[in-house]
């Protein structure tokens, strides 16, 4: 990515609703160029989708946790399969395989602690591949909305 590109996606990230000729405006170019650009950062990957952040208590998940989850035997299918089965129940926002003592880390977001209980006992603690867990509730979140590129580590001496 060249610096253009850097500060489309930067742009892009602060507003992903501005218009292609906003855009172009506020970055100096023709809206054909900057349209391109945009389009050849999607067509890369870069640029994976646009969304709306919505809050998470106005869909009454005012509770959010990591849950970090020890599988008994790590093997390839059953990662897979329990990544499966996490990714789709509706309390969990991301599923994290991990490295450590733990195999994987869960972000849920439910409508109280009596709910997050209820996923522990009767989702996870009931799946036979599932060692152990163990909780803690998220108390405040900053998020960087706003990501830039990091430079290259400089070479070893």
């Amino acid at each position: 990515m060249d610096e253009l590109d850097v500060e489309i996606v930067r742009l892009l990230q602060t507003d992903a609703r501005q218009s292609n000729r906003e855009l172009a405006r506020r970055l100096g170019i023709a809206p054909s160029t900057c349209l391109e650009r945009v389009r050849t950062l999607t067509r890369r990957g870069v640029i994976r989708g646009y969304h709306a952040d919505i809050s998470l208590p106005a869909l009454n998940r005012g509770v959010q946790a990591f849950v970090s989850v020890k599988l008994r035997v790590p093997s390839r299918p059953i990662i897979d399969a329990f990544k499966d089965f996490a990714s789709r129940l509706p309390e969990v926002l991301s599923v994290f395989v991990i490295s450590g003592d733990d195999d994987f880390l869960l972000h849920v977001a439910v409508q109280d602690l009596e709910h997050l209980h209820a996923v522990l006992v009767d989702r996870l603690s009931t799946r036979r591949e599932v060692a152990g867990f163990r909780t803690s509730v998220i108390f405040q979140q900053v998020r960087n909305t706003v990501l830039d590129r990091l430079d290259a580590p400089p070479p070893a001496p």
